[in-house]
C-alpha cells in the first residue's frame, strides 16, 4: 500500500532552519502537503526526501515583502511561522523579522482565509524587556493576535537537538578553550526543550481546533542553571574545563567587540537576555496540553556531543578497555 497524502496544504515560513527541518518531517508524517517558504529555495531542496514524491515544495519568500508572503499562502489551509534570528546582521534585524514579518504573515493568512496559524515565539517575549530580541518577539505576538486572533502561539525555551546553536556552540568552545564563561555567575535558569518535541507540538496544534487562540510555553522536564548546563557539556565531551564567573558588566563590554564577527559568539543584547530566567511559567499551558511528553537533555545529548570528545564516539570504549587492562 502506498503513502496516503492529505489534500491539506500547509505553508511553513522558515522551514529550512533547525526547527523547520523537524517540523517539515513531523507534518510530512502527518500527511500534509507542504510548501516551504524561504529566502533561498535552492538551500531547502534537501527537505524533499522527508516526504513522498511531490509532497514537499519550496518557494522563495522574504517575510518583509507582503506580495511574496501572500503568494506563499495562496491556497493554503494552514500556516506555520518559524522565522527568527538571534542577532541582527546580514541584512536582517529583529524588527523586520520578529515583528514586521510576523504581522505580514498573520495578516496575509487572514486575508487568504487560512484556517489555522501557528506562530513560534520565545519564552521571555516581553514588550518591557531591555532586550531588543524579547521586545520584538512580544511585538510580533501582538501583531499576530491583532490580525489572526485564533492563532496558536508557542513559546519554547532554548531548543536543543543535533544541529542546535546552544550545546554545539559551547561544546565547540570547550574543545578549543580551557575556560568556559559563566555570564552573570551562571545563575540564569533554562528549561531546554527537544526540537522533536517542539515539532510534534506544532503538528498537534494543527491537528484540530483545541489549540486555536491559545498560547503555550514549551520546556523540557528539567530546569537547569547555566552553570549546570556547562557542567553537562564538560561531562558529555569528556573535558575538564575551568568554569569562570563573568560579571554582566564585563560580559557586556566584551560583547561589544564580539558582536562585530560575522557569526558573533555573544552580543550585548544576548547579555541582557541572560539577566532573566528562561523557564516555563507555573500557570502556562505546556507540552502536556498538546499531548507531547518532553524528552530530557540527558537522553539526547550523548547522541551528538560525542563528536566533540578527544576520541570521538569511541571514547567510552577506549576508556573501558584501558581500565580493564590495569
Amino acid at each position: 500500500m502506498g503513502f496516503a497524502m492529505d489534500s491539506r496544504l500547509v505553508t511553513i515560513f522558515g522551514g529550512s532552519g533547525f526547527l523547520g527541518r523537524q517540523t517539515v518531517r513531523a507534518l510530512a508524517r502527518a500527511g500534509w502537503r507542504i510548501r516551504v517558504a524561504v529566502r533561498h529555495p535552492n538551500m531547502s531542496f534537501f527537505l524533499k526526501p522527508a516526504g513522498a514524491v511531490g509532497q514537499i515544495a519550496a518557494i522563495k519568500c522574504d517575510v518583509t515583502d507582503v506580495t511574496q508572503v501572500a503568494a506563499a499562502l495562496a491556497g493554503a489551509d494552514a500556516a506555520v511561522n518559524l522565522t527568527g534570528i538571534l542577532y541582527s546582521g546580514g541584512g536582517q534585524n529583529f524588527e523586520d523579522v520578529h515583528a514586521e514579518g510576523a504581522g505580514n504573515i498573520a495578516q496575509a493568512a487572514a486575508n487568504a482565509g487560512v484556517k489555522a496559524l501557528v506562530h513560534v515565539s520565545a519564552i521571555g517575549a516581553n514588550s518591557e524587556s531591555h532586550s531588543a530580541y524579547a521586545q520584538t518577539k512580544a511585538l510580533g505576538e501582538a501583531r499576530v493576535r491583532a490580525a489572526f486572533p485564533d492563532a496558536t502561539i508557542l513559546r519554547p525555551s532554548i531548543i536543543f537537538g543535533a544541529d542546535d546553536n546552544f550545546f554545539n556552540r559551547f561544546a565547540g568552545l570547550a574543545r578549543l578553550s580551557p575556560i568556559l564563561p559563566l555570564i552573570g555567575g551562571g545563575k540564569t535558569k533554562f528549561q531546554p526543550v527537544f526540537v522533536g518535541n517542539v515539532a510534534q507540538a506544532i503538528a498537534n496544534a494543527l491537528s484540530g481546533d483545541a489549540a486555536r487562540g491559545k498560547t503555550y510555553e514549551l520546556g523540557g522536564p528539567t530546569v537547569y542553571s547555566f552553570k549546570q548546563l556547562m557542567e553537562i557539556v564538560c561531562e558529555q565531551t569528556g573535558r575538564k574545563r575551568l568554569l569562570l564567573p563573568i560579571p554582566f558588566g564585563l560580559a557586556t563590554f566584551k560583547a561589544v567587540f564580539l558582536q562585530m564577527a560575522p557569526k558573533p559568539m555573544l552580543t550585548p543584547d544576548q547579555v541582557r537576555l541572560l539577566k532573566t530566567d528562561n523557564v516555563v511559567s507555573p500557570t502556562a499551558l505546556t507540552l502536556a496540553d498538546l499531548c507531547v511528553t518532553p524528552t530530557s537533555v540527558e537522553a539526547v545529548l550523548p547522541a551528538y556531543l560525542w563528536r566533540y570528545r578527544a576520541k570521538g564516539e569511541f571514547a567510552d570504549v577506549v576508556g573501558a578497555k584501558a581500565q580493564s587492562a590495569e
